[in-house]
């Protein structure tokens, strides 16, 4: 019995002592197909800096907050609004009146609704603020500068807007001027950043010197004075304001990474087999750089909040009557007494500023491999 066990181990030592003999000669046989620690390493990567990032609680509630403010975001028009979400209205069914306009329900608001509505006939699912961000007149009354109460729980604004409805709004408006005007001058910074430090020569000589002009003005004057020469403002006009004037940190980022990596072995060895130079950087080079640049996008989301805040609190941001954090800290200012349109709307920056201040901290920790070793 103990024979066929023998057989067994002979062949494997003989077919072993073949497979080493043939590597000495030269073959296709002499190619080693990777290990299997070797295939499970590149998958784990991602999953390891994700574990990595999971892994702190301050990092879990950063993204948790950014994900419910995209959400609030996303769902504003059914969180507050002026309009039901669903009616039914003298036998008639309006599916999402709050986001279709239906020309037969324009004069009639929520609050409108609720006194002409005939019971066991009539019905409307109501949002959960019943107020828009643009009403100021609800149950056939102005009330400014109202505090927090039953009817309006962050109460209005001084023309009697109900404040949790622009606090809602104002969500979108905040995260849309973030998002946009990073994922613009992130688009600038690595295109002219990746070309100066791959290229070199005059390209590199010609974009540094446009990044020094630029970082010679403070970024937020600079985008103060733009936007005071220019003759009205828009959400638009700000996202490309924004993204026009703040590439430079992106660019010199990037631009390093590729100064580093022009050199390493994957480039001579693509440069060795005839690639093309632009294949060599936007295929091998760039993705290999932006580590980087997403933390420092992620912390330029909440650079670009807080100066999008600062140029409606002094009124060169978002034109009224558009709903913005910044518009109701400057009402704020002006009347002093009124403590809540302070408080909410400062939380609010606050707190969406702080989650990705987070964010990018945890996502830095997590691509670092120097932090990755230290835990």
């Amino acid at each position: 019995m103990s024979f066929v066990p023998r057989l067994c181990s002979a062949f494997r030592a003989a077919g072993a002592a073949a497979v080493r003999g043939l590597r000495r000669f030269p073959g296709p046989w002499r190619r080693r197909p990777p290990s299997s620690a070797a295939v499970a390493a590149s998958p784990r990567l991602g999953r390891s800096a994700w574990r990595g990032f999971w892994r702190s609680g301050w990092n879990r509630v950063g993204l948790i907050v950014i994900v419910l403010l995209a959400l609030v975001a996303l769902g504003a028009d059914f969180l507050a609004s002026d309009r039901p979400i669903w009616l039914k209205y003298r036998g008639e069914h309006y599916p999402f009146p709050n986001v279709i306009d239906y020309p037969e329900l324009r004069p009639l608001t929520n609050d409108v609704l609720r006194r002409t509505m005939v019971r066991d006939e009539d019905w409307a699912l109501m949002p959960l603020v019943a107020y828009g961000p643009l009403q100021s007149k609800a149950d056939g009354r102005i009330a400014p500068l109202e505090p927090p109460s039953g009817d309006h729980w962050l109460g209005t604004d001084d023309r009697g807007r109900d404040v949790l409805a622009r606090l809602v709004h104002g969500t979108r408006v905040s995260l849309s001027v973030g998002l946009v005007a990073v994922g613009l001058y992130v688009l600038i910074g690595v295109l002219l950043g990746a070309l100066a430090g791959f290229y070199g020569g005059w390209v590199d000589a010609g974009v540094s010197r446009v990044v020094e002009a630029l970082m010679a003005f403070p970024a937020f004057f600079f985008v103060l004075i733009i936007q005071g020469l220019l003759p009205a403002a828009t959400i638009l006009q700000i996202m490309i304001v924004i993204g026009l004037t703040r590439w430079t940190d992106i660019a010199r980022l990037v631009r390093g990474e590729v100064l580093r990596l022009r050199s390493a072995e994957f480039v001579l060895a693509g440069r060795a087999l005839g690639l093309p130079p632009r294949r060599i950087l936007f295929g091998h080079i760039l993705p290999n750089a932006m580590g980087p640049v997403l933390v420092s996008a992620t912390f330029g989301v909440a650079g670009a909040i807080l100066l999008e805040s600062a140029l409606s609190f002094l009124g060169f941001g978002t034109p009224p009557p558009t709903p913005s954090w910044g518009e109701l800290l400057t009402q704020a200012f002006a009347h002093e007494g009124s403590w809540w349109l302070t408080l909410f709307p400062g939380l609010a920056i606050f707190v969406t500023v702080t989650a990705y201040n987070l964010v990018g901290e945890g996502i830095r920790d997590a691509v670092d491999p120097r932090m990755n070793a230290v835990r």
